[in-house]
C-alpha cells in the first residue's frame, strides 16, 4: 500500500513552529516512501476559525517548501459524511442515544469527584430503552465502546502503549444539535483520505485509543500512528511565544531561510548519526520514523541563527540579492534601480560571509545605496576626526591620481601610502571604511571601493573632509 500522510491544522491562528515540524515530518515520510502528503484544514470550530488563519497556514507551508498533493480538504464541509457514519453505527447497534441532561452530567461528575473516582461518563443510557427518554432532551450519540480487555497501540515512535478499556468511556460522536465531534471527524476523514500513517504530537496520544476503538467499530483498517514529543523552550518548559513559538511568517520576517528552518526543525527530535547539516535531499533520503526520539527537544534560537548563517553562505548570490532588495528599499526610502541591484549581486559574496540573517544582510548592504552625505555612526565618526582627517585627505589625493581602480591595485596603493607615512594599514583602512560605509564594520574595504567606483568613493571621502 502506498504511504499517505496528512497535516491537519486548525485555522485558529498562525502556523506555529511545532505545527511546522509536524508538517515537515509528515512531508518527509511521504516523500521518502514515494507516497502522498495531504493537507486537511480542521475548521469545525466555526467561532475561532478564520480565513486569515487558513491563508497563513497555506503561506507558511509554501514558504517552507512543503508542497502538498491534491486539493486541501476542508473538514467542516464534510459534516454530513461524519454524521452519516455515526448514524450507521447507530443502525448497527454500535452506538446509542444518550439523553442525559447537562444538569445530570454535572451531578454525575460531582459525585465521582467526591468519591475520588475518575470523571467519565458511566454509560447509564448505554442499554436503556429510548422509551424512557425524558421530554425536552435532545440526545447525543455515543460510541458503544468495549468495556473489557485492552486497547493496544503499536506506536512507531513511542513503542507499545496499552490502555485498559475500562478507563475509556463511551465518547460522544454527535452532539445534541447533530454536529459531529472532533474525534469522529478525524477518524472519518483519515479513513476517507486513505491515510496510512498519522504523525502528530504526543499530546494526541490519549485520543488515539478512543480513535482506534472507533476505527474497529466501523470495520476500518487502523492506520499506523507515530506520536512525536513536543518541543520545549531552552528552560525545559512548554514552548511559548517567549521561547520562539511564533508563526512561520515571523521567522521569514526575521530573515531566516526556509531551508535553514527545515534543517533545524528536522533536528528537533530526529537524528541521523552525528549529522547536523542535512540538506533537504539528504533528509528525504534518510528520513525514517525510527530516527525520531522519545524525549522532548529544546528550541534554541541561537542554534537556529547560526545554522541560518551557514545556509546563507551556501545560498545563490542572485537569490539573496532578490530577497533583501525589498528590505533595503524600505530602509533607504526608495526603489533600487537595475544598476543598484547589479551592485548588490556583485557585493553579495563578501556581504554574506558575515551575516546570519537576511535582516543583518540587508543592514550590512544598505550603505551602498544610501544618499550622500552618509550618516556616520558614533564609532565611525571618531575615525574621521583628528589624525584620521589628515590621513584621509592625503590618501584622497593619491587616489585621485590612480589610473586603475581595482581591488588589488587599490590595496597596494594603500599599503605603499601607509608604509611611506609610517602608519599601520589599519590607521588608514578604518577612517577609509568609516567614510565609505558610515560604519566600522563592512566587507573588505578595497572590494567596497571597487564596487562603489572611483567617483562615488572619492565623493564620499570628500564628504567627511572638513574645510
Amino acid at each position: 500500500m502506498s504511504v499517505v500522510t496528512r497535516f491537519a491544522p486548525s485555522p485558529t491562528g498562525f502556523l506555529h513552529i511545532g505545527g511546522a515540524r509536524t508538517a515537515l515530518f509528515n512531508w518527509l515520510h511521504a516523500r521518502h516512501n514515494g507516497g502522498k502528503f495531504l493537507l486537511r484544514i480542521e475548521d469545525t470550530d466555526r467561532a475561532r476559525s478564520t480565513q486569515a488563519a487558513v491563508d497563513a497556514i497555506f503561506d507558511g507551508l509554501q514558504w517552507l517548501g512543503l508542497d502538498w498533493d491534491e486539493e486541501p480538504v476542508m473538514q467542516f464541509s464534510r459534516a454530513a459524511r461524519h454524521a452519516e457514519v455515526a448514524n450507521q453505527l447507530l443502525a448497527e447497534g454500535k452506538a446509542y442515544h444518550c439523553y442525559c441532561s447537562p444538569e445530570e452530567l454535572d451531578a454525575m461528575r460531582a459525585e465521582q469527584r467526591a468519591s475520588g473516582q475518575p470523571m467519565r461518563y458511566d454509560g447509564r443510557w448505554r442499554d436503556r430503552d429510548a422509551a424512557d427518554a425524558p421530554a425536552g432532551i435532545r440526545p447525543v450519540v455515543r460510541l458503544k465502546a468495549p468495556r473489557e480487555g485492552q486497547t493496544v497501540l503499536q506506536d512507531r515512535v513511542q513503542g507499545e502503549v496499552t490502555v485498559a478499556n475500562e478507563q475509556l468511556d463511551d465518547m460522544v460522536l454527535l452532539r445534541a444539535d447533530g454536529t459531529p465531534t472532533y474525534m469522529l471527524s478525524v477518524v472519518v476523514d483519515d479513513h476517507d483520505m486513505a491515510v496510512t500513517t498519522v504523525i502528530r504530537g504526543d499530546d494526541h496520544l490519549t485520543n488515539t485509543f478512543r480513535q482506534i476503538q472507533l476505527y474497529r467499530a466501523c470495520g476500518w483498517e487502523v492506520p499506523e500512528f507515530a506520536h512525536i514529543p513536543l518541543i520545549h523552550g531552552p528552560d525545559g518548559a512548554k514552548l511559548s511565544k517567549r521561547h520562539g513559538a511564533l508563526g512561520a511568517e515571523a521567522y521569514r520576517d526575521m530573515g531566516f531561510l526556509p531551508e535553514a528552518l527545515r534543517n533545524y526543525l528536522l533536528r528537533l527530535g530526529w537524528g541521523h548519526g552525528d549529522d547536523e547539516i542535512i540538506s533537504t535531499e539528504q533528509a528525504i533520503e534518510w528520513f525514517t520514523l525510527e530516527g525520531a526520539g522519545r524525549s522532548p527537544s529544546r528550541f534554541d534560537m541561537a542554534k537556529l541563527t547560526n545554522l541560518n548563517g551557514h545556509y546563507m553562505r551556501l545560498a545563490d548570490d542572485a537569490r539573496l540579492a532578490e530577497l533583501i532588495a525589498p528590505r533595503i528599499e524600505t530602509m533607504i526610502g526608495h526603489a533600487l534601480s537595475d544598476a543598484d541591484k547589479a551592485i548588490l549581486r556583485t557585493a553579495m559574496p563578501a556581504l554574506k560571509e558575515r551575516a546570519k540573517t537576511l535582516v543583518e544582510l540587508a543592514e550590512s548592504a544598505a550603505f551602498f545605496f544610501k544618499p550622500r552625505p552618509l550618516a556616520l555612526d558614533d564609532k565611525a565618526s571618531k575615525f574621521v576626526d583628528g589624525d584620521g582627517q589628515k590621513t584621509l585627505g592625503d590618501f584622497a589625493q593619491k587616489l585621485a591620481a590612480a589610473s586603475i581602480w581595482r581591488q588589488d591595485v587599490l590595496e597596494d596603493e594603500a599599503r605603499h601610502f601607509a608604509e611611506a607615512a609610517g602608519l599601520k594599514l589599519g590607521k588608514l583602512a578604518q577612517p577609509l571604511r568609516a567614510a565609505l560605509t558610515g560604519s566600522t564594520v563592512s566587507p573588505p574595504i578595497f572590494e567596497v571601493m571597487q564596487i562603489l567606483g572611483r567617483d562615488e568613493s572619492l565623493a564620499r571621502i570628500q564628504d567627511v573632509l572638513k574645510d
